[in-house]
């Protein structure tokens, strides 16, 4: 049951300082104050990326949908986004094997590449003004995934039927001039304005009749045969068929275990226009280390990178190690790729949840028939809220996806 916890979703300030998606127009949806009915077919809670994504799975089903958001929309993990959307996870296809199984670790991955390019017909059927950009990447060598291992992640790859090359030292310094011992290039990945794509998504929405609520939290919970009550900060009883927790890094207490874990990341964003070789506008770089490097380009010509993940959960709030933060940032930039920063025009840092095996947890609320959540995306939360889009509208929708199983809560 729920209904005993004050807060159902955990506090969170997710975001410090400004990002630079908070700079740029475009990031912004009107939404009402009160709720304007008090029965709904489907209650979406969070309107960040993963909350858009799934009032846009339900567009055309003739249901009524209520979203609402103790912020504004778009103000939470989102907007600290790097949006580098890539169909590769944090955990490597050979390495999750090993956790989960040669099949199904197969089927998470294939999952994973087709909801980039569901993302990519989106932007495009909706004409949606993101700054999406189809991309290639390129994982590196480093101290935690070598050459030798990334070879058996190229076969495992290859295996799964998934497109990827496998770059020699020698190639890696003529194409590109890195010095790693070895890199995996592979297609199926983009970039984004996150907070540009969430809401645009959201005013979709809106114009189909999702009707979207700031400043409301839903406080207390209880489920019935059919129906769910949901009672708000603001005094109302709302009525709902079904409820679907979209709050990412605010995981709902009713469900802490040691499987989540909330740590802390960096990154920073260069002027624009800045110096830097032809053949990075066409990838995103991230490296086999941990804590690893992880950057890319804008269409501006901005540098954005991150990293120097931190396991301690409030360490994104100290302003002293933002600053050492990002000066490593730059440091290790310049001596992978000899691109001088400079002084960053936007420095930010945030939490984020992550699970042991890199795999969000998406599904029904343990105990519960009509109440889901999907939480715990580590790096990969644009593309993961789309997986879970999908899953969880069909089988509110009773067509149950073949990869339901994929991601338990437990």
């Amino acid at each position: 049951m729920l209904d005993k916890y004050k807060s159902l979703t955990r506090r969170q300030t997710l975001c410090r300082d400004r990002p630079l998606w908070a700079s740029i127009p475009g990031g912004t949806v009107r939404t009402r104050r009160r709720t304007p009915e008090t029965e709904y077919d489907v209650i979406i809670v969070g309107a960040g990326i993963s909350g858009a994504l799934m009032s846009h799975a339900f567009i055309g089903k003739n249901l009524r949908i209520l979203m609402v958001d103790r912020r504004a929309p778009v103000q939470g993990s989102s907007l600290a986004s790097t949006a580098m959307i890539q169909h590769e996870i944090d955990t490597p296809l050979h390495v999750l094997q090993k956790s989960i199984g040669v099949r199904n670790a197969q089927r998470v991955w294939q999952r994973s590449a087709a909801a980039v390019k569901q993302l990519g017909r989106l932007v495009h059927d909706l004409d949606l003004k993101c700054a999406f950009q189809a991309k290639k990447t390129l994982f590196l060598a480093g101290e935690e995934y070598d050459a030798r291992a990334l070879s058996g992640e190229a076969e495992a790859r290859r295996i799964a039927g998934l497109g990827v090359d496998l770059l020699s030292e020698e190639t890696l310094q003529e194409r590109f001039g890195l010095n790693r011992t070895a890199a995996l290039e592979s297609a199926i990945s983009a970039s984004a304005n996150p907070a540009q794509l969430t809401a645009a998504v959201l005013r979709n929405a809106g114009k189909h009749g999702v009707e979207i609520v700031s400043g409301v939290e839903i406080k207390e919970l209880k489920e019935f045969d059919e129906s769910v009550v949901l009672s708000t900060s603001q005094g109302a009883l709302l009525v709902a068929r079904s409820v679907v927790f979209c709050t990412g890094y605010e995981f709902l207490k009713a469900l802490a275990n040691k499987r989540q874990k909330v740590v802390s990341t960096w990154a920073l964003a260069s002027r624009p226009r800045l110096s830097r070789p032809d053949w990075l506008d066409k990838y995103l770089v991230w490296e086999g280390s941990d804590p690893y490097l992880y950057f890319r380009s804008t269409a501006d010509g901005r540098i954005v990178l991150g990293g120097e993940d931190d396991d301690t959960e409030d360490a994104y709030k100290d302003e002293k190690k933002r600053k050492l933060k990002s000066k490593t940032l730059a440091e290790k930039l310049g001596d992978l790729t000899g691109i001088s920063i400079g002084e960053p025009d936007f420095e930010w840092s945030a939490a984020f949840g992550v699970t042991p095996n890199g795999l969000p947890m998406i599904g029904r609320v343990p105990n519960m028939k009509n109440v889901f959540t999907s939480m715990g995306f580590g790096g990969n939360g644009i593309t993961f809220s789309q997986i879970a889009a999908t899953l969880i509208s069909s089988e509110i929708l009773d067509h149950r996806d073949e990869d339901w199983d994929l991601f338990p809560i437990f």
